[in-house]
C-alpha cells in the first residue's frame, strides 16, 4: 500500500469559486490556499485558466448592493442607529474591514448579518 496522499479532485464550479475569492480586492490566494486545503501555486494557475478565471463583470459591485459608511471616532458621541430589516429582507455583508481610531484593523470575512455587524460596532464603542 502507498503512502501518497489522495489527490482531491476539484469540481469545476469549486474553481471558480476559489478564483472569483482570490481576485478580490485585499485577498491572499495564499489565505484563500490555507482555507481551501490547496496549494497557492495550484490557485494561481487556475486564474490563468479562463474555464475558471472570473470576468471582469462577476467582479462589478452590483448598483444596488447595501453599504453603509460608518464614521466612529472617539471624539463622537452619537448614538450607533438603530437598521430594522424585515424578515422578507435579511440584511447582510460578506466582508467588513474596521479600522479603529488607535490603528488597528478588524477584518471579518464571510457572510455576516447586519445586526451583529452593529453590535460587534457597539461593544467596541463601549
Amino acid at each position: 500500500m502507498s503512502n501518497r496522499k489522495k489527490r482531491w479532485k476539484w469540481f469545476d464550479e469549486e474553481k471558480r469559486e476559489i478564483c472569483q475569492q482570490a481576485v478580490l480586492p485585499g485577498a491572499s490566494v495564499a489565505q484563500i490556499a490555507r482555507r481551501y486545503c490547496a496549494n497557492a501555486n495550484m490557485i494561481h494557475n487556475w486564474l490563468k485558466d479562463p474555464r475558471f478565471a472570473p470576468d471582469a463583470e462577476d467582479l462589478a459591485m452590483p448598483a444596488d448592493a447595501p453599504f453603509i459608511e460608518l464614521d466612529v471616532s472617539a471624539a463622537a458621541s452619537h448614538p450607533v442607529p438603530d437598521v430594522v430589516a424585515t424578515p422578507a429582507t435579511v440584511l447582510s455583508a460578506n466582508k467588513v474591514d474596521i479600522t479603529l481610531s488607535d490603528g488597528r484593523r478588524v477584518l471579518i470575512e464571510g457572510p455576516m448579518p447586519l445586526g451583529s455587524i452593529i453590535g460587534l460596532v457597539q461593544g467596541l464603542m463601549a
